[in-house]
């Protein structure tokens, strides 16, 4: 394996070519906040009522996308959204699809139907048995052969002040919810013990080396990522995230227990 600049190693490992369980989003890619922001002048009671107005006209034309999903060529959703938009992905917030509320997406999705679905930043604002039910949701929904790209903050960084404020209650955006700073190890564990087939694309490894694979943002763009998050230099990994791909197999074993 080549060398990085950095004296980081990557990895080629392959892999496919819930507002409230999102923390804050970086200006580039929210665009909610903006849109409020110049009304700081106005009473809180109406600011309130504006905030929601805005996330129910958000949450009516996620349910519309969802509807038009099964005439789609490819069906790819986005959990967690929290204002981001991605061209060809249906962007959704956890009041329109509950991770932990089958249910929810029953109404818009039938099972074994979903090419894709993005999740960044999600699973570590869910208690481990509901990380488990999480993942056993999209599992059920994804088609054979579909995949969930998923990254959480990565607990083997090597940096004090990145776990400083990605822990739960730590001090960064969004930590004060978190309740699990997963590892390479405990992540991965996790959806193969809800079936899948799992590809990880970025992390650090328990001796601080950093690995990574070439991964198409076509496929799912994570912006806190080695690539796309602007704290990352050539000498330095301040931002990163542990990324994988959790893939359904085209040929499931007993997966009684997953749906």
């Amino acid at each position: 394996m080549n060398q990085h600049p950095t004296g980081l190693t990557p990895q080629s490992t392959g892999g496919p070519s819930a507002a409230g369980y999102v923390e804050r989003q970086s200006p580039e890619t929210n665009t909610r906040g903006q849109k409020l922001s110049k009304f700081q002048w106005l009473p809180k009671p109406i600011r309130n009522l504006l905030r929601q107005t805005r996330n129910g006209w958000h949450h009516y034309r996620q349910r519309r996308a969802l509807k038009s999903l099964a005439h789609g060529k490819l069906k790819r959703i986005v959990i967690g959204s929290s204002g981001t938009r991605i061209d060809g992905w249906v962007s959704t917030d956890q009041e329109v699809l509950n991770l932990l509320e089958k249910e929810s997406w029953a109404t818009f999705i039938e099972r074994d139907s979903l090419d894709a679905i993005l999740a960044e930043h999600v699973w570590e604002h869910l208690h481990p048995h509901e990380a488990v039910m999480a993942a056993m949701t999209c599992y059920t929904f994804l088609k054979p052969g579909g995949y969930l790209r998923v990254a959480v903050p990565d607990g083997f960084h090597p940096e004090k002040s990145y776990i400083d404020a990605v822990r739960p209650g730590g001090t960064g955006a969004g930590a004060d919810d978190h309740k699990v700073l997963y590892t390479i190890t405990s992540f991965r564990d996790l959806f193969i013990g809800a079936g899948f087939d799992v590809r990880p694309l970025e992390y650090f490894d328990e001796h601080g080396q950093f690995h990574c694979s070439d991964w198409s943002p076509s496929d799912g763009v994570i912006r806190r990522s080695k690539r796309f998050d602007s704290r990352n230099t050539p000498e330095r990994l301040a931002y990163t995230s542990i990324i994988l791909d959790a893939v359904k197999p085209k040929t499931p074993l007993d997966t009684d227990a997953a749906r």
